[in-house]
């Protein structure tokens, strides 16, 4: 059966239990879906229950399917990291071989002196940090100095907090672009972040202007492939962000999970290319994994399961879904980093067989080589499950 669109919707760091490699990550133990269900005293995701997410894995108040709506499996990464960048990339074919460099102990002086001398503003904290914690601890005397909050996490990152009424939207992106710049060679962190917040002191809020700038992926992906091709490549959320716009031909900003899937639907209902529409979900990764959160990202899983059958309303006959992530954030876990994990893969619609079980995927590559595979482009890594689930 032939099919036109695959809508990959990456539900951001939704692991699915600790990758074989945890150990040296150490992230033994963890398991974001798993210890969620276990602290809030089981998951109520229906939908995602009938497509066969307990059939991936055990998880507490979701039952295995005997005749899963989805075809499923899970994949490891093998890339040398465990952040979003590194995620998403070797979704879409690349295997990085080098991690990113991380700052626990804050970036050396070196990087923070030139930041300095060329944006004009000094800087406070340059250390790791929650980002909403930050900005009450240290946002009053940001907006009364001027200077810029930095920090960094266990992701390879350097974060630019910076309150709107303070350093205006179009300023802060200029100063984020200033730090891409320096942050080259040893020191190429896989995004700067603009960090925008508003409100007063003890009621500090980020808002939805946060922007990415990223490296640009180190060889061709899928999405290259597909736009070359001619096909769509429609980017919903940070998508476009994490890849810097490469093999990307059209996008859309998001201010949360929900705007992300009315524009994912907005974008199935309008735009009837062949290609490819790739949505991220970020609000389970920032709102709640990083905050150790695990009631807040399980309410987020049920808000997004409910709106699951509207989504399947929107695929047309040649469509195919794919839920999967990116990494594991498991809020129950020491700290608030990232997690290695295994991420799940549910696979839908009328092409798909359903039932399958796909196994455990060496890379998460497979599934650019799937999609590479039916679209008849090109994919540098992974191997191709569409045998398996095409009808």
């Amino acid at each position: 059966m032939s099919i036109n669109r695959f809508v990959v919707i990456v539900l951001d760091s939704v692991g699915i239990g600790e990758a074989p490699d945890a150990a040296t990550f150490g992230d033994v133990g963890s398991h974001t879906l798993g210890n969620i269900a276990r602290v809030v005293g089981g998951l109520k995701i229906p939908n995602m229950e009938a497509m066969g997410l307990a059939n991936i894995a055990a998880l507490e108040g979701l039952a295995p399917q005997l005749k899963p709506s989805a075809a499923y499996g899970k994949m490891a990464e093998v890339s040398a990291g465990k952040d979003t960048s590194t995620g998403h990339w070797e979704l879409m074919g690349i295997h990085l071989h080098q991690a990113f460099p991380l700052y626990p102990d804050g970036f050396p002086l070196e990087v923070m002196n030139r930041y300095k001398a060329e944006t004009g503003r000094g800087w406070l904290a340059n250390y790791p940090a929650s980002g909403t914690v930050i900005i009450d601890d240290l946002g009053a005397e940001h907006m009364q100095t001027g200077k810029t909050i930095v920090y960094t996490s266990g992701d390879s990152v350097f974060q630019i907090a910076a309150h709107e009424d303070i350093i205006p939207i179009d300023e802060l992106y200029k100063i984020c672009g200033i730090a891409r710049k320096i942050l080259r060679g040893k020191h190429e962190v896989s995004r700067v972040i603009a960090r925008p917040f508003i409100g007063t002191h003890g009621n500090f809020e980020r808002t939805a202007n946060r922007h990415d700038f990223s490296v640009k992926p180190p060889e061709s992906t899928v999405l290259d492939s597909l736009n070359e091709a001619g096909l769509m490549v429609h980017a919903v959320g940070k998508i476009n962000d994490i890849f810097d716009g490469e093999g990307i031909n059209s996008t859309v900003h998001t201010q949360d999970n929900m705007d992300g899937v009315d524009k994912t639907i907005a974008a199935m209902r309008e735009r009837q290319e062949r290609g490819l529409i790739f949505t991220n979900l970020v609000d389970f990764d920032a709102k709640f994994g990083h905050r150790n959160d695990p009631e807040g990202y399980a309410n987020a899983l049920v808000e997004f399961d409910q709106r699951l059958p509207e989504i399947m309303d929107a695929l047309d006959e040649n469509d195919v879904l794919i839920l999967t992530a990116d990494h594991g954030n498991d809020p129950t876990y020491p700290g608030t980093d990232h997690t290695r994990e295994y991420v799940p893969l549910l696979i839908s619609g009328i092409p798909v067989q359903t039932g399958i079980n796909i196994g455990v995927r060496a890379t998460f590559a497979d599934l650019a080589a799937t999609i590479a595979d039916v679209m008849g482009v090109k994919s540098a890594h992974g191997t191709s499950f569409k045998s398996m689930i095409v009808k």
